[in-house]
C-alpha cells in the first residue's frame, strides 16, 4: 500500500441526484486497497450528524433558514473533529460526500442566506481546512428530478422545491465556474465514464503527495 506525505481532502459536490454518493463510494473502493482511505458524508458523519440528519431532510418541526444553517454547521463541526481532522493528520484520503460548498449552494444560493457569514461560520468550524480539490457531478435539473423519482425513496424537504433545487443549481454552478481546485464532470454520463474523469484528475494529484 502507498503512503502519502500528508491527508489528503476530497470532497464530492452536487445536488441529490447528481450521483455524487454513488461516486464517493466508487472513488472509496478503488483507492482503498492503494492508500488508507476513508468515506464520510455531510450531514450524519459523526454520531451527532446521524441525529441531526432525520430531522434535516424531513423537518417534521419547522426550522428557519438561519436555524436550518447553524445545524449543518453544527453538524460539520463535529464531523470536522470527530473524524476528519484526525484522519488528516494520519496522512489518509478523506472522500466526504458533500462539505463546506454544500450549505453555500443549500442555504446561500437555495435559501438566500448571506454568503460571507455562511462562509465564516464554515471556516471556523472546519478549523479552517480546506479541500484538496472538490469534484462537482453537474447535471440539469430535468435530469437530476428523473434520477430522484425513480429511487422509490421518500423526497426530502430540499428535494420537493423544483424553484429551490434550481436555485441551488444555478449556485454550484456560479460558485464553480472560475475555480481551480475544482473538477467539473459532466454527471449525465455513465457512472463509468464519470468515475474515469474522476481517477484521472485525482490520480495526477495523489501523485505529488506520494511519500
Amino acid at each position: 500500500m502507498k503512503s502519502l506525505k500528508h491527508g489528503i481532502l476530497v470532497a464530492v459536490e452536487g445536488v441529490d441526484g447528481s450521483g455524487k454518493s454513488t461516486l464517493a463510494q466508487n472513488l472509496f473502493m478503488y483507492y482503498c486497497d492503494q492508500y488508507t482511505t476513508m468515506l464520510t458524508k455531510e450531514p450524519g458523519g459523526s454520531p451527532l450528524g446521524a441525529f441531526l440528519r432525520t430531522h434535516l431532510q424531513e423537518q417534521t418541526i419547522p426550522t428557519c433558514h438561519e436555524a436550518e444553517f447553524l445545524l449543518f454547521a453544527a453538524d460539520r463541526a463535529q464531523h470536522f473533529h470527530e473524524s476528519i481532522i484526525p484522519a488528516l493528520n494520519k496522512s489518509t484520503l478523506v472522500i466526504s460526500d458533500r462539505l463546506a460548498d454544500s450549505s453555500l449552494a443549500y442555504q446561500g444560493f437555495g435559501r438566500g442566506l448571506n454568503h460571507a457569514m455562511i462562509q465564516a461560520i464554515n471556516a471556523w468550524v472546519m478549523k479552517n481546512s480546506k479541500p484538496t480539490i472538490t469534484v462537482y457531478v453537474k447535471v440539469s435539473l430535468e435530469t437530476a428530478i428523473e434520477r430522484l423519482s425513480v429511487r422509490n425513496q421518500s423526497l426530502t424537504s430540499f428535494e420537493k422545491d423544483c424553484e429551490f433545487f434550481q436555485r441551488v443549481i444555478e449556485g454550484f454552478n456560479l460558485m464553480y465556474k472560475d475555480r481551480t481546485d475544482v473538477l467539473s464532470i459532466d454527471g449525465q454520463q455513465t457512472q463509468e465514464k464519470v468515475m474515469d474523469d474522476a481517477i484521472q484528475r485525482i490520480n495526477a494529484l495523489l501523485v505529488g503527495y506520494e511519500g
